[in-house]
């Protein structure tokens, strides 16, 4: 169930990574892009056409998609807030109480988070930043078969924090595992409560990325498009970059779990489970340099698996997409974690601080066994919306920082800005920009 690879074979299969429209997309898939639209299509092309449809059309493109890819027929409208608010009264108490507490944990994380604006006057008359929220954002939450409801307080708390005027949440009509599409989990709608989420409308895939983006009848567009979902709605949001803002393309999620032998293999398993459960595409990666400890978590990953609700999607993820790397040390399996990246990186180690300084690319570091990915994903404090795919080497996790823009400030003086004027002309000359260096000379010859 659990492959095991040695550690050149693991970055020529496991570890290597494939851009978004590289994910592979089954002929099913295909076969069915084909039957809806008229002709054979790629992804790319098929999210195209939805968009353009949705910005030209708009409500009425947006309810034709959902009843052709949803097969459910809702007309474009924000859910009351009568109806979030009684979903939140709904829910067991227990449920309930979990988010509460951990919006507490996730809004007290976020609040110490540095949004600074300054000003300074060393540099001749007033300098400075000035942090101005987003005015709109709008949030994907993934939904079908296991809506997220963590997915909105990690999301929408930062949003309310950061000061962001209007919090829309886009979600999919919720599918149970049986099939039985319903048109909305009150789960989802009691964590927007919570969240101080201004809107929800149950929409999903391409369409819901086009009415963010361009806006309909009845959507507003935002002005920034949060949040993961499947591959076209990653196609989407690269597709309407620029029209509106993205905080990045989230690819399938994954988990590196780096252990010495003195790791529970029980616990390592369970965390691979729970990795694998995301969806078939998901990553749980092992890398020790512990025979002995891969044994021992294979045999727990079998046992363990035969109690999952979710097996079939597990043992899909973990023979495609999972496996167990023996390296040559801890060394080399840190060194492995760099290459790859990955969204979450968990040290079940001996002295795990001793590696925190050597990871140089991941979106969250979880340090020992106590520390495991599931309280990150729901309860820990940051959020769990991290880089995939192995933006790690460039990206961060999701923060207030994503929900506001900086402004500079140019305040000089007189006296500064006829001292600067020479060396801005001499630039521009450089450049070739003779009228960039003529409005420098005459603000210096006017100001003599």
């Amino acid at each position: 169930m659990l492959k095991q690879y040695d550690a050149e074979t693991a970055r020529q299969r496991l570890l290597k990574r494939a851009r978004p429209d590289e994910m592979p997309i089954g002929q099913s898939m295909l076969d069915s892009l084909a039957d809806i639209f008229g002709e054979p299509l790629t992804a790319e092309q098929a999210v195209s056409r939805i968009l353009s449809d949705v910005r030209s059309n708009g409500d009425s493109a947006l309810r034709e998609w959902t009843r052709r890819l949803d097969d459910l027929d809702l007309r474009p409208a924000p859910v009351s807030a009568s109806r979030i608010q009684s979903a939140l009264e709904s829910i067991p108490p227990a449920q309930r109480r979990a988010l509460e507490v951990a919006a507490a944990r996730v809004d007290k994380f976020h609040r110490r988070q540095p949004m600074t604006s300054w000003v300074t006057n060393e540099l001749g008359g007033t300098l400075g930043q000035i942090v101005r929220p987003i005015r709109r954002v709008g949030l994907y939450i993934p939904g079908g078969t296991a809506p997220l409801p963590s997915s909105v307080l990690m999301s929408a708390i930062p949003a309310r924090i950061a000061g962001v005027g209007e919090i829309a949440v886009v979600t999919p009509p919720s599918r149970s595992l049986a099939g039985s599409l319903s048109p909305a989990d009150p789960v989802m709608l009691a964590a927007c409560a919570i969240s101080g989420v201004d809107e929800v409308y149950l929409l999903g895939g391409a369409q819901a990325i086009g009415a963010l983006a361009f806006g309909t009848e009845t959507i507003p567009r935002v002005d920034k498009i949060f949040g993961p979902g499947n591959l076209f709605v990653t196609l989407a949001k690269r597709q309407v970059y620029g029209v509106v803002g993205i905080d990045g393309l989230a690819g399938p999620t994954e988990t590196v779990v780096i252990a010495d032998d003195s790791a529970n293999p029980a616990w390592v398993a369970a965390d691979l489970l729970a990795q694998a459960e995301h969806d078939v595409l998901a990553s749980a990666i092992l890398l020790t340099p512990s025979q002995a400890l891969i044994g021992r978590v294979q045999v727990e990953v079998a046992r363990q698996l035969e109690h999952r609700r979710r097996a079939e999607i597990i043992a899909a993820s973990l023979g495609e997409r999972g496996g167990a790397v023996l390296t040559r040390d801890l060394e080399e399996a840190v060194q492995l974690a760099n290459e790859y990246a990955p969204e979450h990186l968990a040290l079940s180690v001996r002295d795990p601080y001793r590696w925190v300084e050597k990871v140089d690319n991941a979106g969250g570091i979880f340090v020992g066994e106590h520390s495991f990915e599931v309280l990150g994903d729901y309860v820990a404090g940051p959020s769990h919306v991290m880089p995939t795919g192995g933006t790690a080497r460039f990206a961060s996790p999701l923060s207030v920082l994503d929900f506001v823009k900086i402004v500079s400030l140019v305040a000089l003086d007189e006296g500064t800005a006829r001292a600067l004027a020479p060396t801005a002309a001499a630039i521009a000359e450089a450049e070739g920009l003779e009228a960039h260096a003529n409005a420098a000379r005459l603000r210096a010859r006017q100001a003599a």
